[in-house]
């Protein structure tokens, strides 16, 4: 149960989910921009730019995982998982309009499933110790 293969499905969940959720949260983001608390230099190209350019880190933060390149693993993913965690930075920013359930429930999704990526690299790099596996060749 504990086997590497097993942990490289649980990351693939993992970054799955942090994917489609960090889609929904920001394209929803680009098209209701007015109604999300933000910055004024926020604008629809440069969310979805965002999503765009970040997208690829987690997948190739995947890819270094599997091959047990677990240091340039904890880089790309932990820059990844800024996509995520940095949604419920919302509250933070002084609210424009009232925000709709969607809205928050799409914030807090995102922020959840960053905080499971993130506790993922906590418990490979502080419980396991990946990190100090030799990478073998497949």
């Amino acid at each position: 149960m504990n086997s590497p293969k097993f942990r490289q499905k649980i990351l693939l969940a993992i970054i799955t989910v942090n994917i489609i959720s960090t889609w929904l949260h920001y394209i929803d983001n680009a098209l209701f921009l007015n109604q999300y608390s933000g910055f004024e230099w926020f604008t629809p190209a440069g969310v979805i730019g965002t999503v765009i350019v970040m997208t690829p880190l987690g997948l190739l933060g995947y890819w270094l995982y599997t091959k047990g390149m677990f240091r340039l693993t904890y880089l790309t993913l932990g820059l990844y998982s800024i996509t995520s965690i940095s949604s419920p930075g919302h509250y933070l920013l002084p609210i424009i309009a009232p925000m709709s359930l969607k809205m928050h429930s799409l914030i807090w999704l995102d922020g959840v499933a960053g905080l499971t990526l993130i506790s993922f690299l906590v418990w490979s790099s502080v419980i396991l110790q990946e990190w100090r596996i030799i990478p073998t060749a497949n």
